[in-house]
C-alpha cells in the first residue's frame, strides 16, 4: 500500500514538473493559481465598461510593450519549468484585457502555449461580447475565464 502511494506521488510530481502534452504534441501549461492568480485592472468596472472594454480598439491603448512581455515571458518560462523556444508561447493575460485584466501585473501574465492561446482568444471575445450585451456581468466573465485558464490551460 505504501509503495503504491509513493508511486502515485512520484507520478503526480512528474506531471506537475513536466506537464502533459496536448493532442498536437505541444506542451500543456495551465496557469498556476499561486504564480498567476489573475489581477483585475482597477480602472475597469461594471459601471464603466461602455467607456473601456466595450469600445472597439480600447485594449490597444493599454496593451504592454512587447519588450516588457518578452522579458517577462522568458523569466516565467523558467519559473514554470517549461522548455522550448519563447516563440512556442504567448505571454498571455490570465484575465484578458478584453475582460478588464491588469495589463502589466506579472500575477496576471503567464507563458501560455501559442496554439492554446489562439484557441482561448475566441472564448475571450465571446465573453467580452456577452458582457457588453448585458448577458453576463463583468465579474462572472472574469470568473469563467480564470477557471478556464487554471483548469484547461
Amino acid at each position: 500500500m505504501r509503495g503504491a502511494l509513493v508511486l502515485a506521488a512520484v507520478v503526480l510530481l512528474a506531471v506537475a514538473a513536466f506537464g502533459f502534452r496536448d493532442r498536437s504534441g505541444g506542451p500543456t501549461v495551465r496557469a498556476d493559481p499561486v504564480r498567476t492568480p489573475g489581477v483585475i485592472n482597477p480602472e475597469v468596472t461594471q459601471a464603466n465598461i461602455g467607456h473601456t472594454i466595450c469600445v472597439q480598439g480600447w485594449t490597444r491603448t493599454i496593451r504592454p510593450a512587447a519588450s516588457y512581455t518578452g522579458e517577462l515571458k522568458r523569466r516565467q518560462m523558467r519559473e514554470y519549468g517549461v522548455g522550448g523556444s519563447p516563440s512556442d508561447y504567448q505571454e498571455d493575460h490570465l484575465i484578458s484585457l478584453e475582460l478588464g485584466g491588469h495589463p502589466t501585473d506579472p500575477r496576471n501574465l503567464w507563458p501560455e502555449p501559442i496554439e492554446r492561446a489562439r484557441k482561448v482568444d475566441q472564448t475571450e471575445n465571446e465573453l467580452n461580447a456577452k458582457v457588453c450585451s448585458g448577458e453576463l456581468t463583468l465579474s462572472e466573465a472574469q470568473r469563467r475565464e480564470s477557471a478556464l485558464k487554471h483548469t484547461d490551460g
